[in-house]
């Protein structure tokens, strides 16, 4: 590992660097046993793959291990995307430096405007996400353990509350 003679900043070995995208820099990596996490701007590498930030549900650090619960599109609709929590993957980081810190703030910050509704027969979540390298906002629900994302009721309803959603942030 290479330190910087201002700010101890670590320098990625090459041997170690995922196929970046020309737009796109490192924040922060941590070594695991085989393999490497990699933070950047457009998102989180691991097993040779990036998740977009805006494709990361939740990402607790436990003191030994990063879990990034990844999440699944089940529903693609006319202004959204309804999402549910993929499998929970665990990065056993041998050294995570900065590492937990940059995730964290990338997964918080691509978040906007998240409320809870009722909906019949349940409740949902609903949200925007800030998309690495797109303008604008991208839509996305999460409805509540129980609730039917298939009733015409529940649709009817969740496309209400996106359209006031959107009229509020002046469609971003």
């Amino acid at each position: 590992m290479k330190f910087s003679l201002f700010g101890g900043r670590r320098t990625l070995p090459a041997e170690r660097r995922p196929l970046l995208a020309a737009d796109e820099r490192v924040l922060a990596w941590a070594p695991m046993d085989e393999d490497t996490v990699v933070a950047t701007n457009l998102g989180l590498w691991w097993d040779e793959q990036r998740t977009g930030w805006h494709r990361i549900d939740k990402a607790v650090w436990d003191g030994e291990a990063l879990v990034v619960t990844p999440a699944e599109v089940v529903a693609e609709r006319a202004g959204y995307e309804v999402v549910a929590d993929g499998t929970p993957v665990r990065l056993k980081l041998a050294d995570p430096h900065h590492l937990p810190h940059q995730v964290r703030l990338r997964v918080t910050s691509s978040v906007q405007q998240p409320q809870h509704h009722e909906l019949p027969g349940g409740g949902a979540w609903i949200f925007a996400r800030r998309v690495p390298g797109v303008d604008g906002l991208s839509w996305t629900v999460r409805y509540d353990a129980g609730t039917d994302g298939e009733d015409p009721a529940v649709v009817a309803a969740t496309d209400q509350l996106i359209a006031a959603a959107r009229g509020d942030l002046g469609d971003l």
